[in-house]
C-alpha cells in the first residue's frame, strides 16, 4: 500500500554523501539478525557500490552484512552506458540488448549501404557509426523513437535548416529505421532501450506488489525518463526511499525558478527546454529530474546524518550563492562577507602543469604527515592525474588513477597498435623498429640478446629507406648476418613471423586481421601480452571486436586500421589493481562521486578542461534535439558544476589551476572565476595559496650553474696528428672544434630511421647520376629513372624532384657538348699528398684537360656555390686543395691517373637559373675574373689556398692552438656538433664572459 507522502531526501554537500547515507541506513535497517541484509540498495554505479561499501566499512567499525547493492547504470549523458539494471525478478519477456560493438559495426555498414559511393570510407566510416550509436542512445535515454522525427515541430525545424542539416537529420532517420529492422531480425533490442524496460518492469512490479523489504534509491541524478518514474515508484513504497546528492534546499524560490522550464512545458505541446533555462546550472538536472518525477522541491526532507568527513555547514550556503543564476548572482553586490567566507577552502594558481602537479603532490605529501587523513585529488585531465602520480612517486607515495588509463596507452594495447603499424606501414624502420623493440617483446632471459639484435638492425638500417617492405632489410641483414651467424638465425625467425600479415590481401576481413595480430602478439611476448589488467582488457577487447566483426563482415583496409583500433582503445578504460596507498586517491569527475575524503584538491580548473568544451552533436542539429527533448551540449556543464560543487562539502578544499596548458595561456574555469568574484578584491587574498606553489619552485632549484665555457680542446701531440681532407680545411680554420669532433674523436651523426632525403642525399643522388653518365653507362634520362627508381619508399620525392634533376642534367650535357675546347678526363678521382708529414686527401668530382694542356678543376653543387669573400678569407678551399694534390701527386681513377697544373676552378650548380635554357644550372668561380668584385687573382689562387693549409697545419695539427668552438661564427657551417659544444649555453656572451 502506498503512502501518504513520498520519501525523498537530500545529503547536502557539506555532508558527505556516502559517508552520511550510510551513516543513516546503518542505525536504521541495523539488527541483531539480518536487517541490513534485507535492504535494497540502488545506487547509480559500480563505482558509487565501492564507495558505498568502504563508507559502510569506516561507519561500522567492524564486520556487517552489508545490503544488496544494484547498480542501475549512470545514465549521465556524459558517461558511456553503464551496467543493466537487474530485472529483480524475471525478466517479463525483455529481449536482450544488443552488443554494442556489433551494433558500431553494423551502423558502418548500414551507413555505407544507405550513402554508396558518397560514404565516408575506413576510419571515418566509423567514426560517424560511433556518433550514430551515441545519438540514438541519447534518444532512447529520453524515451525517443525514430517516429518522433516527423513531429510536425521538428518537420518545420528540418525545414529551416542548412541543406547540410536536413541532409544529416533525413539520413539519420533512415539509418536508424533500419537499425530497428535489423534489431527486430535478431530478437534485440539497443542496451539504452532495454534499460528503460527494465525501470519500466520493476516499476510496475512494485506497484502492484511492494517488495517485503525495504528499497532505497540514492545517489541517482540521471532525469531519463523511465528512471524518474522509477525512483517515484520506490520513494512511494511504504518502505521505499530516495536520497538525492547535493540537492540545494536552503535555494531561494524565485532563485529556483529563474533555472527554467527544466522539462515541464506551459502546453503540452511545448518542448521540454526553453531557450533561456539555466541548463549550465548544478541544481537544473536536479529539478528536472524531481519535475520527471512529479515531485515538488518543498517535498524532499534533509537527511538526518552526516559523514565522518563532513566540512562545515556554512560553506553549503556558500556554495549555494557561488553558483546562483545571472539574475540572482546580482545580490553578490550586498551580500555581506560572512555569506561570501568559504572557509578550509584556498585557490592556488601555478605557471605551468607540470608546476601544479608538483604542487598537488605537494599538498598530497603535507597531508598524509598527518595520521587518518584522507586525501582526493579530483581532475577531468588525464595527464594532470598521470603528472601528479610521477611526482608522488618521488616520496614512495604509490597513488592509483582510478579513472584508468585508455588501453591505447598501456603496454599491451601498445603492441596491437604498433602491429597494425607495421602491418599498414609496410613494415617501415620506425613501426618495426618500435615494434621489436617493445618492453612486453621477448621479456625474459633472453631480452638482452634479443635487443643486442634489434640495436645492430636499427644501426644499420639508418637514412632513407631504398626499398619497401621486408625487402629493404635483405641487405643490412646480410651484411650483419655475415659477421654474426646468430642475428641471421634472429632475422630469419622476425621475417618468417611477419612476412604472412605483410603478404596478406587488403581486403581480408577485420575478424582474421585481428586473428594474426593476436597471434603475432603472442608470438613475439608470449603469454605476457594476456597477463595484468592491461593484457586481460585487451584479451577482451580483440575477443569481442573479431567476434562481432567477422558476425558483421567488416573488412577494413590496412591503413585504416591503426585509427580504427585506436579510436576503439581509447573508450576501454584500463584502471590499477588495487595497492596503492590507502590514504590517497586520484579520481576522475565521475570516480569523484559520492566519494569523500579530508582534503579535497580540485585541480585542472581551467576552461575547456574543467569544464570540458562543449561539443555540438554533429549528426542531429541542436534545434531539432532540443524540440525532441534531449539536453543540449551545455547541460554537461551544469554536471560538472555539479561535480565541483560537491567536491567543495569537504573540510578541506583547494581550488587548483595553470596559467598554461601544452598550447598557449590558458582561461580559467568559469567555477574558479565565480569563486573568485564572490570573495570580491578585500577576501580573495585570505584565501590564495601561493606558499605551497613557491615550495614548488623551489623543490628542485639547485645552486645556479657556473656559465659553460666556450669550449677549447687541447689534444696531445699525437692526437693531432690526423689526415685532412679537401673539404675538412674549410672547417678546420672556421669551426676548430667540429673537425676535432669528426677527425680526432671519430664522431658522426647519425641519420634517422627511414629518414628524408635531404639536400645532400639528393647532391650525392646527383653525382651517382653523373659518374655512370660520363662512363658512358647510359643516357641520362635511363640513369637518373635507374637512380630515382632505387628510392622506392619516397615516391613523393621521387615525383617532386625528378624533373628539376632532368633539367639540371640536361643543361650539364649541353654544356658540355658546346665547349669543344674541353675534355673530360676523370671524373670522381681520389687523390693525396702528404704536406710536411701530414696526408691531405680529397676526390674531386670531375677534371677537365683545357685546350692549353692546363687542367680544371669542377665541383658540382646541388645548391648555392661559396662566394669569392669566402675563398679570399680562406673558409672554402675545396677547390684550391684539389688543384694542389693535382700538382703535387696525382688523382686516380680505374686505370689510370691524372696530374698536372689546375688553371681553372669552377663551382657547377645544379640550381635555378632564368637563363638558362632548361631553367636550371650556372657556373661559378672563385677567381677574381671579368666584373667579379671579389675572390682571389688566378695566380694568387693556389699560393693563397697553400698558405692556408700551412697556417692550419702549423696551428692545429702540428702546433698546440686549441680547437675553439666557432671560432669565426659568421662563416655558414654545419650544425651537427651544436649540441655537443652546448652552443645556447655561451653563445651570446662576450668573448671573456665565454672564456671564463
Amino acid at each position: 500500500m502506498a503512502k501518504g507522502a513520498p520519501s525523498v531526501y537530500s545529503i547536502a554537500a557539506h555532508r558527505g554523501f556516502a559517508d552520511a547515507l550510510a551513516a543513516g541506513l546503518l542505525p536504521r535497517y541495523r539488527d541483531d539478525e539480518l536487517g541490513l541484509a534485507r535492504l535494497t540498495l540502488i545506487l547509480p554505479s559500480s563505482r558509487a557500490i565501492r564507495a558505498v561499501t568502504e563508507a559502510f566499512v569506516r561507519i561500522s567499525g567492524g564486520g556487517l552484512l552489508l545490503p544488496r547493492m544494484v547498480a542501475a547504470g549512470d545514465l549521465d549523458l556524459d558517461e558511456a552506458l553503464g551496467p543493466l539494471l537487474d530485472p529483480l525478478g524475471d525478466g517479463a519477456g525483455i529481449p536482450p540488448a544488443v552488443d554494442p560493438t556489433f551494433r558500431w559495426l553494423k551502423l558502418a555498414e548500414l551507413i555505407r549501404e544507405e550513402e554508396g559511393a558518397a560514404a565516408p570510407q575506413g576510419a571515418a566510416l566509423l567514426r560517424l557509426a560511433r556518433q550514430y550509436a551515441q545519438v540514438i542512445d541519447r534518444l532512447l535515454v529520453e524515451d525517443i523513437g525514430p517516429e518522433e522525427l516527423l513531429q510536425d515541430r521538428v518537420i518545420e525545424i528540418v525545414g529551416d535548416l542548412a541543406d547540410h542539416w536536413k541532409a544529416s537529420t533525413r539520413r539519420f532517420a533512415r539509418i536508424h529505421v533500419k537499425w530497428l529492422d535489423v534489431l527486430l531480425a535478431r530478437g534485440e533490442v539497443d542496451a539504452a532501450g532495454r534499460r528503460n524496460r527494465l525501470f519500466e518492469h520493476a516499476a510496475e512490479r512494485w506497484k502492484a506488489q511492494p517488495p517485503v523489504h525495504a528499497v532505497v534509491a540514492a545517489g541517482v541524478t540521471s532525469a531519463a525518463p523511465a528512471l524518474a518514474r522509477l525512483l517515484r515508484t520506490i520513494a512511494d513504497l511504504p518502505d521505499g526511499a530516495v536520497v538525492l546528492p547535493d540537492l540545494d534546499l536552503s535555494m531561494e524560490r524565485d532563485v529556483w525558478s529563474e533555472l527554467g522550464r527544466a522539462g515541464v512545458g506551459d502546453g503540452p505541446t511545448d518542448p521540454p527546454f526553453a531557450p533561456g533555462d539555466a541548463v549550465t546550472h548544478p541544481q537544473y538536472h536536479l529539478k528536472l529530474l524531481l519535475n520527471r518525477m512529479g515531485i515538488a522541491r518543498e517535498e524532499v526532507h534533509p537527511w538526518h546524518r552526516a559523514g565522518m568527513g563532513k566540512g562545515p555547514p556554512a560553506r553549503s550556503h556558500a556554495i549555494s550563492a557561488l553558483f546562483l543564476p545571472p539574475q540572482a548572482s546580482k545580490g553578490w553586490a550586498i551580500l555581506p562577507a560572512d555569506k561570501r567566507r568559504l572557509s578550509g577552502v584556498s585557490i592556488m594558481q601555478a605557471a605551468t602543469p607540470e608546476e601544479e602537479a608538483q604542487a598537488v603532490a605537494l599538498l598530497v605529501r603535507r597531508a598524509l604527515a598527518e595520521p587518518e587523513k584522507r586525501v582526493a585529488v579530483v581532475t577531468p585531465d588525464r595527464g594532470l592525474a598521470r603528472r601528479i602520480v610521477a611526482h608522488l612517486g618521488r616520496w614512495n607515495i604509490a597513488a592509483d588513477d582510478s579513472a584508468g588509463r585508455p588501453l591505447s596507452q598501456t603496454a599491451a594495447g601498445r603492441v596491437v597498435l604498433q602491429l597494425a603499424e607495421v602491418i599498414a606501414q609496410d613494415a617501415a624502420p620506425v613501426a618495426l623498429m618500435a615494434l621489436l623493440g617493445h618492453p612486453l617483446v621477448s621479456a625474459g632471459d633472453a631480452r638482452n640478446r634479443w635487443l643486442r639484435n634489434v640495436r645492430l638492425l636499427e644501426a644499420e638500417m639508418r637514412g632513407p629507406r631504398t626499398v619497401a617492405g621486408l625487402a629493404g632489410y635483405a641487405d643490412a641483414a646480410a651484411k650483419i648476418g655475415s659477421a654474426r651467424p646468430e642475428f641471421a638465425e634472429w632475422w630469419q625467425f622476425v621475417s618468417d613471423l611477419i612476412a604472412p600479415a605483410l603478404e596478406a590481401p587488403d581486403d581480408l576481413p577485420l575478424a582474421d586481421r585481428l586473428d594474426q595480430i593476436a597471434q603475432l602478439a603472442e608470438a613475439l611476448c608470449g603469454e605476457g601480452v594476456w597477463a595484468r589488467e592491461d593484457g586481460r582488457a585487451l584479451s577482451a577487447f580483440i575477443e569481442d571486436l573479431r567476434l562481432q566483426a567477422r558476425d558483421v563482415g567488416t573488412v577494413l583496409a590496412p591503413d585504416d586500421l591503426v585509427a580504427v583500433l585506436r579510436d576503439a582503445m581509447e573508450d576501454v578504460s584500463v584502471r590499477p589493481p588495487y595497492g596503492g596507498h590507502p590514504r590517497v586517491s586520484i579520481y576522475g569527475l565521475l570516480e569523484s562521486r559520492m566519494n569523500r575524503a579530508d582534503l579535497v584538491i580540485c585541480a585542472g580548473l581551467n576552461e575547456g578542461t574543467w569544464p570540458a568544451a562543449p561539443s555540438p552533436d554533429p549528426v542531429l542539429p541542436p534545434p531539432v534535439l532540443r524540440a525532441l527533448g534531449v539536453p543540449g551540449a551545455d547541460f554537461r556543464i551544469g554536471l560538472s558544476a555539479h561535480d565541483l560543487a560537491a567536491a567543495m562539502g569537504a573540510p578541506e578544499v583547494v581550488l587548483s589551476r595553470a596559467a598554461r596548458d601544452l598550447s598557449g595561456p590558458a582561461i580559467p574555469s568559469r567555477f574558479l572565476l565565480r569563486a573568485q568574484a564572490l570573495l570580491g578584491d578585500g577576501l580573495l587574498p585570505d584565501y590564495t595559496d601561493t606558499h605551497t606553489v613557491a615550495l614548488a619552485r623551489a623543490l628542485d632549484d639547485a645552486e645556479p650553474a657556473p656559465p659553460y665555457p666556450q669550449p677549447r680542446p687541447m689534444p696531445d701531440a699525437e692526437q693531432r696528428k690526423v689526415r685532412i681532407s679537401a673539404t675538412a680545411l674549410d672547417r678546420l680554420r672556421s669551426d676548430p672544434y667540429q673537425f676535432y669532433a669528426q677527425q680526432i674523436l671519430r664522431l658522426r651523426k647519425l641519420d634517422a630511421l627511414d629518414a628524408e632525403p635531404t639536400a645532400q642525399w639528393q647532391g650525392t643522388l646527383a653525382h651517382a647520376i653523373l659518374e655512370r653518365w660520363h662512363n658512358e653507362e647510359g643516357t641520362l634520362d635511363e640513369l637518373a629513372a635507374q637512380e630515382l627508381e632505387a628510392m622506392g619508399a619516397h615516391p613523393l620525392v621521387r615525383t617532386l624532384w625528378r624533373p628539376r634533376l632532368l633539367a639540371a642534367l640536361e643543361w650539364v650535357r649541353q654544356t658540355l657538348e658546346a665547349d669543344d675546347e674541353r675534355e673530360v678526363v676523370a671524373v670522381e678521382a681520389r687523390g693525396d699528398w702528404t704536406r710536411r708529414g701530414i696526408t691531405i686527401h680529397g676526390r674531386v668530382d670531375r677534371i677537365d684537360r683545357m685546350a692549353d694542356g692546363s687542367l680544371a678543376i669542377v665541383d658540382y653543387k646541388t645548391g648555392k656555390p661559396p662566394s669569392g669573400s669566402e675563398v679570399a678569407n680562406g673558409y672554402a678551399l675545396q677547390l684550391g686543395t684539389l688543384g694542389l694534390i693535382a700538382r703535387e701527386s696525382e688523382f686516380r681513377t680505374e686505370g689510370s691517373s691524372v696530374r698536372g697544373i689546375a688553371e681553372t676552378f669552377e663551382y657547377w650548380s645544379l640550381g635555378r637559373n632564368e637563363k638558362s635554357e632548361t631553367g636550371f644550372g650556372y657556373i661559378e668561380t672563385p677567381i677574381l675574373t671579368g666584373r667579379k668584385r671579389s675572390g682571389v687573382l688566378p695566380e694568387e689562387f693556389l699560393p693563397t689556398t697553400l698558405a692556408y693549409l700551412d697556417q692550419a697545419i702549423d696551428a692545429w695539427i702540428l702546433g698546440s692552438e686549441p680547437f675553439t668552438a666557432k671560432l669565426n661564427p659568421d662563416q655558414p657551417g654545419y650544425t651537427d656538433y651544436d649540441q655537443l659544444m652546448r652552443l645556447s649555453e655561451w653563445m651570446g656572451r662576450s668573448a671573456g664572459e665565454a672564456g671564463a
